[in-house]
């Protein structure tokens, strides 16, 4: 309790605002409020502080049903391509020592020298960062963000990048297999037997994706021996990635749509 409530306040016998806060807050005693209200309701100037304090409350209390804004898809896309950086480097540093987690061992088994752990890096730090990430269906792209998104090749802004010369990825459909692939497949831009971005957004969208929907990777593969382009979209889901690969032929059917990474 304040000093001006123990009998240190002005001549003319007006609360102070601290006083009057701590009134409002419920912070006195009842005995202490008992004596406090008739003085606070019998000054208008008092009044009037307690009146603030009660809209600033119910203002502060409205932001609670405010809508949060969701984090566009490319600011998801690279925080992914961030924490499978991350295990890069946990598993460089690990070189050298005999320890072999378990991730990495599995992923070893899946599928030889495609990069391990990104699942378990995402479970490492799911604890500590939630992201609210618009779905395959749709959003809005934020500009003005530190790294670039992967960009199209220079030139002809509809044509992929091309190839790095070592032929289709070659995949199946075990969800162990497709997710080892996630870091092979993310930022590339290599529209393979499609040739170009046009031509590859008719395909997904006769497949059943959203045109609107950056991808975050797109490369060609062979899914089970059959030819096809695969594109990899975030989830809003912490290293989860919808996987739609469609066949050269732009068949309505997609050769694989599946969820894959954590959860999926």
């Amino acid at each position: 309790m304040t000093d001006e409530f123990r009998g240190n306040g002005g001549a003319d016998g007006s609360v102070s605002v601290d006083v009057l806060a701590d009134l409002h807050a419920g912070a006195l005693s009842e005995s202490e409020a008992a004596e406090l209200w008739p003085r606070v309701n019998a000054d208008p100037e008092a009044r009037a502080v307690i009146e603030a304090l009660e809209a600033a409350q119910a203002d502060l209390g409205s932001l609670q049903d405010e809508p949060a804004e969701p984090m566009p898809a490319d600011v998801a896309a690279r925080i992914d391509a961030a924490l499978a950086d991350e295990q890069r480097t946990r598993e460089q540093q690990d070189a050298g020592t005999n320890v072999v987690s378990l991730d990495r061992a599995r992923s070893r088994r899946k599928k030889q020298g495609m990069a391990a752990g990104f699942v378990a890096v995402a479970a490492a730090v799911v604890a500590a960062v939630a992201i609210v990430v618009p779905n395959l269906g749709g959003g809005d792209e934020t500009s003005g963000v530190a790294q670039p998104a992967p960009s199209e090749q220079s030139g002809d802004s509809d044509a992929g990048a091309p190839s790095d010369g070592s032929g289709p990825l070659a995949l199946t459909t075990d969800d162990g297999d497709l997710t080892s692939a996630i870091d092979d497949i993310q930022t590339m831009r290599d529209y393979g037997p499609l040739e170009t971005r046009s031509r590859f957004d008719a395909c997904v969208q006769a497949a059943g994706a959203d045109t609107n929907k950056e991808p975050a990777g797109v490369r060609p593969v062979t899914i089970d021996g059959e030819e096809a382009v695969l594109a990899l979209y975030t989830t809003g889901e912490l290293a989860q990635f919808r996987m739609v690969a469609v066949s050269p032929d732009c068949s309505s059917a997609p050769v694989l749509d599946r969820v894959v990474g954590a959860g999926g």
